[in-house]
């Protein structure tokens, strides 16, 4: 699996006390380049949709400094633009939750529409984009549910199972779960803040790959 050969080659580089810095970014920088950015399935349209909802919820975040202690809100609007160019998704809604996705899609059929248009702030409407795009990615029977957004493979065939019109029904009760993605590992968004806010692309993108450790270890711990 192209998660597990990544993953497989990032805890090489950590296990070994030689590797100097320079050595992990080329690894990391190999994984990602053979093992994403040229993922046949990993279009540049699916790419560029999945940077405007990481950027859109990165805006929620700013306004909403109970998420993330407030680090996203410290960054001005370009540099959350930047900070949103990662190759995977930083928000999420439970993904991983195989149980909860197979109780909540197979009763989508009996959801009512109006309900998801009686409550509707900027949260819902960000969760009936998120949920489209989630559904679209899930569509084909490959990777690119499990590598952007943590889905496993249970989560997304469910996700095929369902029709486009049966995902507004969905929004208002998700929208509730809606968090940042690794919201428990401080360190990865110390880091992406602080790489953000900063005026050097290349210290940011070397944290952006950083990411890839962490979708590819979810990735191992729920196959």
């Amino acid at each position: 699996m192209i998660a597990a050969a990544f993953a497989a080659k990032c805890a090489k580089a950590a296990r070994d006390p030689h590797l100097n810095g320079l050595w992990r970014e080329a690894v990391m920088q190999e994984a990602f380049v053979g093992s994403w950015a040229q993922e046949s399935h990993l279009s540049a349209e699916i790419l560029g949709s999945l940077r405007d909802l990481n950027h859109r919820f990165l805006d929620l975040a700013a306004a909403r400094t109970e998420w993330l202690a407030g680090r996203v809100a410290a960054l001005s609007a370009a540099q959350r633009a930047a900070a949103a160019g990662c190759p995977y998704a930083l928000f999420d809604l439970r993904f991983q939750d195989e149980a909860h996705w197979r109780v909540r899609l197979q009763s989508a059929g009996s959801l009512r529409v109006a309900d998801e248009f009686a409550v509707d702030d900027e949260r819902t409407g960000f969760v009936r984009l998120a949920l489209f795009y989630a559904w679209h990615v899930a569509s084909a029977a490959d990777l690119k549910a499990q590598l952007l957004l943590g889905m496993n493979d249970s989560t997304a065939a469910a996700f095929r199972r369902v029709t486009v019109y049966q995902l507004p029904g969905l929004v208002v009760t998700e929208a509730v779960h809606l968090s940042a993605r690794w919201s428990g590992c401080t360190a990865y968004w110390s880091a992406l803040t602080a790489a953000a806010s900063g005026a050097d692309p290349v210290a940011l993108r070397r944290v952006q790959l950083y990411g890839l450790q962490l979708a590819a270890a979810a990735r191992l711990a729920n196959p």
